[in-house]
């Protein structure tokens, strides 16, 4: 979809505070839309769309507090990777000789 906004400008932000019970989300990335949609959809008591804007393709949506996550990774170490690649392409040959 063509929103003549550049990457800049297509944000994706999340507001809560301690003093409500509900995380406003505003997004264009339409990945993170899809899967709110879809959760909004499934889940209304606990999601809700509050606001869309097609033109922007900008959707907003209002979440209950511990309904949304935010994962911290550590970076991998070199041998960790090391190994990660090392396993991954020892498991690739494997499905491709079909072992």
């Amino acid at each position: 979809m063509r929103t003549g906004l550049t990457k800049r400008q297509k944000t994706t932000e999340i507001f809560f505070d301690e003093t409500k019970r509900r995380i406003t989300v505003y997004t264009h990335n339409t990945s993170l839309k899809k899967r709110l949609t879809a959760f909004a959809e499934r889940y209304s008591d606990h999601c809700t769309v509050t606001d869309e804007d097609t033109e922007t393709g900008y959707k907003a949506f209002e979440i209950e507090k511990g309904r949304l996550s935010f994962r911290l990774t550590a970076p991998y170490s070199e041998e960790r990777r090391q190994a990660a690649s090392k396993y991954a392409k020892k498991v690739t040959n494997f499905m491709q000789r079909g072992d």
